[in-house]
């Protein structure tokens, strides 16, 4: 493609991107909200961009994804056309679509997908089943801390990737060494949340189910378990998205010809980019969906919880 002419000036794609935003959206923001213009406490001047925004908060928030995914996706093709980059480096969105439909009536993206689902549940489920009593082994437990801690430090210092080979040595199953490879990923994290919200309960709390004569059991259920809730389902929340790079990571390492991690290594080797972009969107809707479940629980679960 030649470069772009204007006048007796030549300017390459990003150039022109760079221009264009120099020339028409710089001055727009300007304007609207820049807080040395003489207008920046009133609303912005542009009529249409004014209506614009003031439809776009009374939307809800599904229309408002929606349109910025179709936005996302717009840039992508403009970019694709100025830069005129080539499909192997930078496939535009119909090319990754067209390769979204081959993959999925050949039936590859559903097979390799429910196998790296298969991994990722049971590696979130066990991180944070293990995770929940150690946690509260360490919150309540000076000595267990001092034991304990450094060990669990140490041990984040190590790559997962760098285990992961030995593990499919040890456990002599690789669909076992995937998911503690998922667990060892989730597994922190969520310990770590699971300890700070324990630990943030008032003291004033402790000393009134004290007068109250509460036994151990009632102050854990009554007391610690609903105030360290909502910090314990943040860490679920960060164990859901990680838990899908952990699976992913141990596919890399094990050899076996299944999952999205297969596919992905696959992909590039073939030069394949348009299935990449395939098998990244797949894994980033997996670690959203598993977000979703979590969120949906926490909304039922803190339905005590006043809204700020």
């Amino acid at each position: 493609m030649p470069p772009i002419c204007c006048g007796a000036f030549f300017v390459d794609g990003v150039s022109f991107l760079k221009m264009a935003t120099a020339v028409f959206v710089r001055p727009l923001l300007t304007v609207c909200f820049s807080s040395r213009s003489p207008r920046a406490i009133s609303p912005c001047p542009y009529k249409p961009v004014r209506h614009f925004m003031n439809w776009l908060r009374r939307q809800p928030v599904s229309v408002t994804v929606s349109l910025s995914f179709v936005l996302l996706l717009l840039l992508w093709q403009l970019l694709v056309l100025v830069g005129a980059y080539d499909k192997f480096i930078l496939p535009g969105p119909l090319d990754v679509a067209r390769q979204f439909g081959v993959v999925v009536k050949d039936g590859r993206l559903l097979r390799h997908s429910l196998i790296t689902i298969s991994e990722v549940i049971p590696g979130l489920l066990i991180g944070a089943s293990i995770s929940l009593p150690l946690g509260y082994l360490l919150a309540k437990s000076p000595l267990a801390e001092r034991l304990i801690s450094p060990y669990l430090i140490a041990s984040q210092a190590i790559p997962v990737i760098a285990i992961a080979p030995l593990l499919t040595i040890w456990i002599r199953s690789t669909f076992w060494a995937r998911v503690l490879v998922a667990v060892l990923v989730v597994f922190f994290p969520v310990l770590i949340n699971i300890i700070a919200g324990l630990r943030s309960v008032p003291r004033e709390l402790y000393e009134l189910m004290a007068s109250l004569q509460a036994t151990r059991w009632q102050i854990f259920r009554k007391l610690e378990w609903p105030a360290a809730l909502p910090i314990v389902l943040a860490g679920l929340k960060l164990g859901a998205t990680l838990s899908v790079i952990g699976a992913l990571v141990g596919e890399f390492v094990q050899p076996k010809t299944e999952g999205l991690g297969y596919l992905l290594v696959t992909a590039r080797y073939q030069f394949k980019t348009d299935l990449v972009f395939v098998v990244l969107f797949t894994l980033a809707a997996i670690a959203l969906s598993l977000y979703g479940l979590v969120t949906v629980a926490e909304k039922r679960l803190l339905r005590w919880q006043v809204n700020q």
